[in-house]
């Protein structure tokens, strides 16, 4: 019987084999937890095993299936899988104790083509063109984003993306709710990402930017000859495209009513009927749906139907706007900075406090798309190394909220006027008696208020 003494003998000897190994290696529990993880790999991700330990596996290795085989006790071997900017060869072993699954063993055997091309000739001829059509059908039809491309620091957020890894792995309807701009398609492309359909497609649909003629046969495809002008040998429909996959339906309370009827027949019967076919086809999509609009008030309009609502309202994510959280504000606006910076060329680190005080007090109508569009306007303005109320767009320095402090409630209102006199003139063409009508005051009292702001008063 060993002691304990030469259990930990043993167990250094074994740690120090597999941290010296070739390999990049970690071992995730059933919950897809990390348990393990190899000192090579943690040196490649640039991350503390005791930071890695305990923490879900998506949140650590973009991209990874790890939490998948773990639960389906299906190996995967020999995948490509793209970490870092380089695809890499995994491989993901389901690990048993006494017939049941307890958690995975994954490896990367080849840490990027590079190593992978110098084993074969015929491989590294067909290694470019694999690389290229991988990218292609990424951009083209591929889901792009994941959890980790979420950036936030608010708890309701952070639980919404726990949320997701929990309902990922099912096969129900989900439909993603929040205001232009929340980032509602990254959700979408995180669940499909997460989910055992992840290499099959995922099709994008916006179902508001498509004309009302063309929506039937962009989703169910059609025949050869089924109307005039449609092309030789017929079109898949999205729908189609989709099969084995997932179907993102974004802006779908924009969807007419006509067309909810058929996607309802859809979604209800698991086959499409293209445009001019008599034969329907089967069809295996898991549908993830997306709308800013108010659902249950359109229903009771009669602009939206409840049986269709049902049918995708499974289940629900909640995406809140930024105003709701506003710690994001600070955390995203330095993400923005850096990322759009690097883009631009330009070396700005620094955000003036005032302008911080502005981003606090504005409600973010457009939330983070707003804010993207504001800092990298801001990017493009300044020409120091710091962002300054000066380099903010004009929509933004004309909020009345940003002198709140700073100057007296008539102060701040004269201030208001002032900006309305000018921007009224400017519209106008520097037309006095045009911009008095428009605003509704008299010829005098714009003449008074001219003379009042300095704004080109003439005797």
């Amino acid at each position: 019987m060993l002691n304990h003494l030469d259990v930990q003998y043993k167990n250094d000897i074994l740690e120090t084999i597999i941290d010296s190994a070739y390999e990049w290696i970690v071992v995730v529990n059933t919950d897809g937890n990390i348990v393990y993880m190899n000192k090579n790999y943690c040196q490649f991700l640039e991350i503390d095993r005791n930071d890695a330990i305990g923490q879900h596996v998506t949140k650590v290795i973009e991209n990874s299936r790890m939490h998948i085989v773990a639960q389906s006790g299906k190996e995967e071997i020999a995948d490509l899988q793209y970490i870092k900017g380089n695809y890499m060869i995994a491989n993901r072993i389901p690990i048993f104790s006494e017939g049941k699954i307890i958690g995975a063993l994954g490896t990367v055997i080849f840490r990027d083509t590079k190593e992978w091309n110098k084993m074969s000739s015929h491989i590294k001829s067909l290694m470019p063109k694999l690389q290229t059509y991988l990218l292609d059908l990424e951009e083209s039809n591929g889901a792009k984003y994941t959890l980790q491309d979420i950036k936030t620091v608010s708890k309701p957020m952070i639980e919404l993306k726990e949320k997701v890894k929990n309902i990922a792995s099912g096969d129900i309807s989900v439909l993603i709710r929040g205001e232009s701009g929340t980032g509602k398609e990254l959700f979408a492309h995180s669940i499909h990402r997460l989910s055992p359909r992840s290499h099959q497609p995922f099709i994008k649909v916006n179902c508001g930017a498509i004309p009302e003629h063309l929506l039937e046969s962009e989703l169910f495809g059609y025949e050869e000859g089924a109307f005039t002008g449609a092309k030789k040998g017929g079109k898949k429909g999205k729908f189609l495209l989709a099969h084995g996959g997932s179907i993102f339906l974004d802006e779908i309370g924009d969807m007419p009513l006509n067309m909810q009827v058929k996607l309802l027949r859809v979604l209800q019967d698991k086959e499409v009927e293209p445009v001019g076919s008599v034969k329907p086809i089967p069809v295996n999509v898991r549908v993830i749906a997306a709308t800013n609009r108010p659902l249950e008030k359109m229903i009771e309009e009669k602009r939206f139907r409840e049986d269709l609502f049902y049918r995708i309202n499974v289940m629900t994510l909640k995406v809140p706007p930024l105003r709701d959280r506003p710690e994001d504000i600070r955390h995203l606006t330095e993400f923005f900075l850096e990322k759009i910076s690097k883009r631009a060329g330009k070396r700005i680190t620094k955000i003036n406090d005032e302008v911080r005080k502005v981003f606090d007090q504005h409600n973010w109508p457009g939330n983070l798309r707003e804010l993207e569009n504001v800092i990298e306007a801001a990017v493009h303005l300044t020409e120091a190394d710091k962002i300054t109320i000066s380099s903010l767009p004009e929509s933004l320095k004309d909020d009345p909220k940003i002198l709140i402090g700073q100057l007296s409630l008539k102060e701040i209102l004269e201030e208001t006027e002032k900006r309305i006199i000018k921007r009224t003139l400017e519209q106008f063409h520097q037309d006095k008696l045009e911009a008095a009508k428009a605003l509704g005051i008299s010829k005098s009292s714009m003449y008074e208020k001219l003379k009042k702001y300095s704004l080109g008063y003439v005797d």
